[in-house]
């Protein structure tokens, strides 16, 4: 039996009418002519394009023009445009929007699943509420669907199913929300991957899945909207920002006066006298136990001019960007490095800012209390405990990659850090140095430690690195 919803374009659907019975449907799914269109199913589309009609209402319009015979064609057309995902479902209470689910994935097909008065839902633990272009949406990375809450009452629905709740009770608690009203928002939330039944034991069903127990929220939401199939946002290279943000410089500006002058090693002379490739990829591995002697100002220099300086600075994509040792996107290289020196020859202890294009260490502080517990950080989250030689902390300038990519910028700079952590490690095997990438780290001790906006220069990664036992 159809559900009495309000059936409506997307508001990305347009409508033109090119003769009398032709007219022209254009969507992100391309143009489509419907041609020879009888008077009856050009009122139910145009009803679609405007304010929408539920499917008895749009049968009603097509059978007083044209009786039985285009019955069959309307629905039809509506099962093509719900597979098409370019039709909104409404539920309304006491004659206004209550809430409206909208197609956001070409890829995911709308399937409808009619909640039962007296089974007990609860809200998926993946489904969150957030203020989005049209009021508050409610959307989920189990579902290629968004639900868009019009009125208090699916507010204070959606919080009162975060228990369970049968659409019986729910029609007792809210006002205005009679049970039939209940259960098709039951049904708008179940057809978009929202709610899970919960069984007579009290089990929920979601909970019951192996799979999606072991993803946490944070998780599996990164995974869908950094990457195309469940939203119909840009993936890629949107540039959005052009004209109204400017880039930020592809090397950061030194951050102090207090400089040290880093060893530049011959690059030319190491082609020829430096382990071969394979001996070097072989041989890596993490090495959490350093020498006891430190690793000396030299090693130190050498190791960050193979692994980060500047080769060269060059136009592209609207701003300057610069050719680094590593892969990175879209010659961004948003990634900043942070030497913190906790035993280095010739070095003084504290933390440092790494100038790539200078090759030098710009001094921020000396070992105070942030700086320790970094170091603190980092040796804890190692097995067993290691207490390095030299922390460089990776941050990221994060704005230097949204400028250019739109949806993936942060899983962008997530792939950076693990091909920079390679990088490094194959040089420090080339150079029989002892290193280990560190599992995880406090963006806000750093921000702390460094004075860095957490928004707009935040750290990502964590890499010890120290001499070898002899």
């Amino acid at each position: 039996m159809s559900q009495p919803f309000i059936l409506a374009f997307t508001k990305n659907v347009s409508l033109s009418e090119e003769s009398s019975d032709n007219l022209v449907l254009k969507s992100p799914e391309g143009s489509f002519n419907l041609k020879q269109m009888s008077p009856g199913l050009l009122a139910a589309i145009k009803t679609l394009a405007a304010d929408g009609g539920t499917e008895e209402y749009l049968s009603q319009q097509l059978l007083q023009a044209d009786g039985f015979s285009s019955l069959p064609k309307l629905y039809y057309y509506i099962e093509q445009f719900i597979n098409l995902g370019i039709i909104c479902h409404t539920v309304c209470a006491d004659g206004l929007p209550l809430a409206t689910l909208v197609p956001v994935s070409k890829f995911e097909k709308l399937q409808f699943f009619e909640a039962k008065p007296d089974k007990k839902y609860v809200l998926s633990r993946f489904a969150y509420c957030h203020q989005g272009k049209d009021g508050m949406v409610l959307e989920s990375p189990l579902s290629g669907a968004q639900i868009i809450l019009a009125d208090w009452r699916s507010g204070a629905i959606a919080t009162c199913i975060t228990k369970p709740q049968t659409a019986s009770e729910l029609s007792n608690l809210i006002p205005g929300i009679s049970l039939e009203t209940a259960v098709m928002f039951f049904s708008l939330l179940n057809s978009a991957a929202m709610l899970s039944e919960v069984e007579e034991d009290g089990k929920v069903v979601e909970k019951e899945n192996d799979t999606l127990t072991q993803w946490e929220f944070h998780d599996l939401l990164f995974h869908s909207r950094s990457r195309g199939g469940r939203h119909n946002n840009p993936v890629g290279k949107s540039f959005r920002f052009v004209n109204e943000i400017k880039p930020l410089p592809v090397v950061k500006p030194k951050v102090s006066n207090d400089i040290i002058e880093l060893y530049k090693p011959d690059i030319e002379k190491l082609k020829e006298e430096d382990y071969p490739f394979t001996r070097i990829l072989e041989e890596r591995k993490s090495i959490r136990v350093q020498g006891n002697e430190p690793i000396t100002d030299k090693q130190l220099g050498e190791f960050l001019y193979r692994t980060a300086r500047v080769r060269s600075i060059f136009p592209k994509d609207q701003k300057e960007c610069s050719n680094r040792p590593y892969p990175n996107g879209g010659a961004c290289y948003e990634i900043e490095l942070y030497i913190i020196i906790n035993s280095c020859e010739n070095i003084p202890d504290g933390i440092y800012h790494y100038c790539p294009l200078d090759h030098q260490l710009c001094r921020i502080s000396e070992r105070t209390t942030y700086v320790k517990a970094l170091l603190k950080s980092a040796e804890l989250a190692t097995n067993p405990p290691c207490n390095p030689q030299i922390l460089i902390i990776l941050a990221s300038r994060l704005p230097r990659v949204s400028w250019n990519y739109e949806s993936m910028a942060y899983a962008l700079t997530l792939k950076h850090v693990g091909v920079l952590y390679q990088t490094m490690y194959l040089v420090a095997t080339a150079m029989n140095l002892a290193p280990c990438a560190v599992g995880g780290g406090n963006s806000s001790l750093f921000a702390a430690a460094t004075g860095c906006d957490y928004y707009a220069e935040s750290s990502v990664g964590e890499f010890m690195l120290g001499s070898r036992y002899s």
